[in-house]
């Protein structure tokens, strides 16, 4: 008996054709069920979120949109609205970006705005060329282009400690006296490498370099280019608020980083001071610190010197940021593995050769978000100068919502919300930014 074959197993002779997900997993729909409904939980939480937003937005529509006013010449526009008072914020537009700066002068202000978004821009594109050059600009040649055309520039330099009897008050006297001081430190260092037995050429060399660069900036805020002067008291709004934290961040990151080295350092002196800076200056609410510099200070100066309260409150945000920026730094610095300092030294690196080439890169990308977080405090702590007398963007517009002319029961409130917009614009820029930036960095380090 022969038994007959199984019958052979189908086999396909095509490839079925690709059909759409089920509408339930793709799409919008798939999104909602998986991340907003997927338990009975999230269900419950997602639908009482949605309500507590569509409660808050609504009053903010109705209040900032719906209900506002957009156009008036006074406080009668705005008196009897039950909206926002936009017609007050486009008329005192221009205060709260200059302040009280002339009006006839204000195109200073603007080509100084201008040349910061120029240069700016390319740094913020990675693939944007000249990154060197772009940088050298923005911090060596932008500030003294921004100071000069901001003040005015032709500061008179008449020196101080020589005798009236040896050379009288002038530009001269001054020239001597700063080159008897550059002078005098080669001399010192010369006389230190020479005691000590250590080869400081290039420290000479460096302290010629920084010596020339001084007597150059001097050279050119001292030069009459025949523009009006225009104190810092009539400076105000955006203009203060950007210069102090432009300024403020500037500063404090390189000034952070000498100081978290130096309280990593292994000389005792270096360490003890650094730590002793950095818990000082932490310590201190920043509200004492620009109330000392604005106050105080000057009464510890000799008789006939002082300093712009502008400078002062630069001078202190810029250290009291840079004790944080310490503590920050000195987080990434602990994590960089302790075998990339040894590689460092294994092929015959000096100190700072091995920070600046090994360490610090790999620190620094590390602490980007605290860096960040730091740089968006310090932004928002500009509005406490307002308590030495400095009027920036949030003192300007309170000080505005009092006028008269534009006094409603919303025109404060207007002004906050401005203010908030305007701040939340900044900060949010920058957070991106550095989010952008993170995710580059890490996607380089994972190739």
């Amino acid at each position: 008996m022969v038994m007959e074959s199984a019958s052979p197993a189908y086999v396909r002779k095509s490839f079925i054709p690709s059909q759409d997900p089920p509408v339930n997993t793709a799409g919008a729909i798939g999104w909602a069920r998986k991340r907003l409904f997927s338990s009975l939980g999230n269900s419950i939480l997602t639908i009482a979120a949605l309500a507590f937003i569509v409660w808050m937005l609504i009053p903010i529509i109705r209040f900032t949109i719906l209900d506002a006013v957009w156009s008036g010449e006074d406080r009668a526009a705005c008196a009897k609205a039950s909206g926002a008072c936009w017609a007050y914020v486009k008329a005192y537009l221009p205060q709260f970006i200059y302040g009280r700066y002339p009006i006839a002068e204000r195109w200073r202000v603007d080509i100084v705005f201008l040349l910061l978004a120029v240069a700016m821009v390319p740094m913020l594109i990675p693939r944007a060329p000249f990154k060197r050059l772009n940088g050298l600009f923005l911090l060596i040649v932008y500030p003294l282009i921004a100071f000069v055309l901001l003040t005015g520039g032709h500061i008179r330099f008449t020196g101080g400690w020589l005798p009236a009897s040896i050379a009288a008050p002038s530009a001269l006297r001054f020239a001597i006296e700063f080159a008897l001081i550059g002078g005098a430190i080669l001399l010192a260092i010369g006389a230190f490498a020479r005691l000590t037995g250590i080869p400081v050429a290039g420290s000479g060399t460096m302290a010629g370099i920084a010596i020339a660069g001084v007597a150059c900036v001097l050279l050119v805020v001292g030069i009459d280019f025949g523009l009006e002067p225009v104190e810092t008291a009539n400076w105000g709004g955006l203009l203060v608020t950007l210069v102090v934290a432009g300024t403020g961040m500037v500063a404090s990151l390189p000034l952070g980083v000498l100081l978290a080295l130096g309280r990593r350092s292994a000389m005792p002196v270096v360490r003890v001071a650094s730590v002793i800076f950095i818990e000082v200056w932490r310590g201190v609410p920043l509200i004492t610190v620009l109330f000392m510099a604005s106050v105080m200070l000057p009464l510890f100066l000799p008789d006939g010197v002082t300093f712009d309260k502008l400078l002062r409150a630069l001078i202190g945000v810029a250290l009291f940021n840079a004790a944080y920026m310490a503590e920050t730094v000195r987080g990434g610095l602990q994590a960089v593995p302790r075998g990339q300092y040894e590689a460092g030294m294994s092929i015959g690196l000096g100190y700072w050769q091995r920070m600046r080439l090994i360490v610090l890169p790999q620190a620094l990308r590390l602490v980007i978000p605290g860096i960040v977080g730091s740089f968006i405090s310090l932004f928002k702590d500009t509005t406490l100068v307002s308590i030495i007398g400095l009027f920036d963007f949030l003192g300007q517009i309170q000080t505005s919502a009092n006028d008269a002319k534009w006094a409603s029961p919303v025109t404060g409130v207007t002004g906050y919300i401005f203010a908030a917009i305007v701040f939340w614009a900044f900060c949010f820029s920058m957070s991106r930014y550095a989010a952008y930036t993170e995710r580059r960095l890490n996607r380089s380090r994972r190739r």
